[in-house]
């Protein structure tokens, strides 16, 4: 399901940091990207530009993104962050999310028309510089009906009160993606 906005404080400071953040999602390439490791979702054009992986930084990505970083670190409990590109006709199949412990948000980077997301039957666009939220344990789904790249900036953060625990699919996934992410920054 879709969430409030209003549980999360740090929305509109987020919000605000959309034209720094925007400006350096420009200053990548596509060769900074890598394949999403959940490689059973998608067929095609789902790839990352990793921030925060496990709650551990990637430093060599973080420092080309100072000011997207300086957002982050204002946002309390994030266990991932990252840049999430959906290539011009990818789709995202349906899928739940591995633990209960986290929100995700997205941040729309870069939203073309034709770029929606659908949270247990509720279908929403994403809209340049505005935030979605919504339970990750949900089953949703994603899709980029346009002719460019759609780009959010995906986090993951904490619930009150919670701590961050996955299960060990999950666990092997985001270390597949977070050592993939460190070879390609040269950590």
């Amino acid at each position: 399901m879709f969430l409030d906005l209003d549980l999360f404080p740090f929305v509109a400071d987020l919000e605000s940091a959309w034209p720094e953040i925007r400006a350096e999602y420009d200053r990548l390439a596509a060769a900074d990207f890598v394949a999403w490791p959940e490689s059973e979702l998608y067929d095609f054009g789902w790839k990352a530009f990793g921030m925060v992986a496990l709650g551990r930084r990637l430093d060599a990505n973080c420092t080309r993104c100072p000011r997207t970083v300086e957002a982050i670190d204002r946002i309390p409990g994030v266990t991932s962050a990252g840049f999430s590109l959906l290539a011009a006709g990818a789709r995202i199949r349906p899928h739940a999310g591995y633990t209960n412990s986290v929100d995700r948000l997205h941040l729309g980077v870069k939203v073309p028309l034709g770029c929606d997301l659908n949270v247990a039957g509720e279908t929403r666009p994403w809209i340049e510089g505005k935030v979605l939220a919504f339970d990750d344990t949900a089953e949703h789904s994603a899709w980029n009906n346009s002719d460019d790249d759609r780009v959010v900036l995906l986090l993951d953060v904490l619930r009150p009160g919670a701590t961050f625990e996955v299960t060990p699919a999950a666990l092997q996934a985001l270390e597949g993606y977070a050592r993939g992410a460190q070879q390609k920054a040269g950590n």
